[in-house]
C-alpha cells in the first residue's frame, strides 16, 4: 500500500494559479500528485495539464497511474529543465495559463532509506532525484576536490564549519570509501566541535 503524502500549502498554491476551466497548466514537480489532482478538479473538459517529474518512483506511483486515466492529463518522466521543449513539442508556446513548481525533497523520498536523503535511516549514499542517471552522492564524494566540497557545504548547507567538515570527509575517504548515510553522518558529527553541537548539521 502506498503511503499517504500530504501536500503542503496545497490550497494556496492552486489558488495562486487562478485556474480557468479551459486553460493549459504545467505541474513541474508531480511528486505524489497532490497539486495535479487539485488542478484537474478545477479544470473543465477542454483544459489540459502536463506534469513532469525526474523521479521515476513518482512517475510509476499508484497516484500517477490513477490520474493518467484522465484524458486531460499527461505525465512525463523528466526534469522541469526540459519545460520549454515540452511546451514547444505540444504546440503550447504562448498558450500556457500557469506553471507550478514545488521544489525540494519530498517526504516519500526522505522516508525511503535506499534513496539516501535521510540521516535518520541508514542506506546507500545515493541522493539522486533520478536514479536512472547521473552519479551518486557516494561517487561524487569519492572524487570531489576538498575546496569544491567546502564551497558546496558552505553555500548550500550554510554551515560555518564547512572547512572542518570538508577536510574530515577527505581524510576519511583516504581510509575507506564513504558508501552509506550513517558513515557520512558520523564523519560530520565528529568534525563539529562538541560545544557547538545542538541542531543536527544534516538538517541544514
Amino acid at each position: 500500500m502506498e503511503a499517504v503524502h500530504e501536500t503542503v500549502l496545497l490550497k494556496e498554491a492552486v489558488q495562486g494559479l487562478n485556474i480557468v476551466e479551459g486553460g493549459i497548466y504545467v505541474d513541474c514537480t508531480f511528486g505524489r500528485g497532490g497539486h495535479s489532482r487539485a488542478i484537474l478538479d478545477k479544470l473543465g473538459a477542454s483544459g489540459r495539464l502536463l506534469a513532469l517529474d525526474k523521479d521515476l518512483d513518482a512517475v510509476n506511483s499508484m497516484n500517477a497511474q490513477q490520474l493518467q486515466e484522465d484524458a486531460r492529463f499527461e505525465l512525463e518522466h523528466g526534469s522541469y529543465t526540459t519545460l520549454e521543449a515540452q511546451i514547444k513539442k505540444r504546440g503550447w508556446a504562448g498558450k500556457v495559463s500557469g506553471i507550478l513548481m514545488d521544489l525540494g525533497v519530498s517526504s516519500p523520498q526522505l522516508d525511503q532509506a535506499e534513496r539516501g536523503f535521510s540521516f535518520m535511516k541508514d542506506g546507500p549514499l545515493d541522493m539522486r532525484m533520478n536514479r536512472s542517471s547521473g552519479e551518486t552522492a557516494a561517487e561524487w564524494l569519492a572524487t570531489v576536490e576538498e575546496e569544491r566540497l567546502r564551497q558546496v557545504i558552505r553555500q548550500y548547507g550554510e554551515e560555518r564549519f564547512a572547512k572542518r567538515i570538508a577536510n574530515a570527509i577527505v581524510l576519511a575517504r583516504q581510509e575507506q570509501s564513504i558508501e552509506t548515510t550513517h558513515q557520512l553522518v558520523a564523519i560530520i558529527e565528529a568534525a563539529i566541535p562538541v560545544k557547538e553541537k545542538g541542531k543536527h548539521p544534516a538538517t541544514r
